[in-house]
């Protein structure tokens, strides 16, 4: 089973994002996270049953700062939570998509893996499952 589990978008400036998204939402965000691998900060705001993820580059050469000079801010890619991502994973490559990163640790304690948005409709596609305890 899929489900919309967060949508992520890109902004240059997170404290000023946050008190957007506060105001927008009546919900102050519920955690902030550094995910150095990928060279981004994140902060959450819980929106019913799904989130939106703000997402803000740490450095000049990460993919969110390689986004923001070609695109600006905005909606960066739409997050499904599947229960098992290697298994979707091969079931949509055996259908011709490309994975083009992950999987991999994300934030907010989920594996993660990229469809390339050519295959997708020209929207970056995330796949998530919870981290699984070891």
């Amino acid at each position: 089973m899929k489900r919309l589990e967060h949508l992520g978008i890109a902004v240059q400036d997170l404290a000023e994002a946050e008190r957007i998204f506060t105001d927008v939402l009546g919900v102050a965000p519920y955690k902030r996270e550094l995910v150095e691998d990928e060279g981004v900060r994140t902060s959450f705001f819980q929106t019913g049953d799904a989130k939106v993820e703000l997402l803000a580059s740490l450095n000049e050469e990460g993919p969110i700062a390689r986004h923001l000079a070609r695109r600006g801010p905005g909606l960066h890619h739409v997050a499904f939570l599947v229960d098992d991502l290697e298994e979707e994973l091969r079931r949509l490559t055996s259908q011709g998509y490309r994975v083009i990163s992950g999987p991999k640790p994300g934030a907010d304690n989920k594996q993660i893996a990229f469809l390339h948005p050519s295959e997708t409709g020209k929207v970056l596609v995330e796949l998530c499952e919870e981290m699984k305890e070891d």
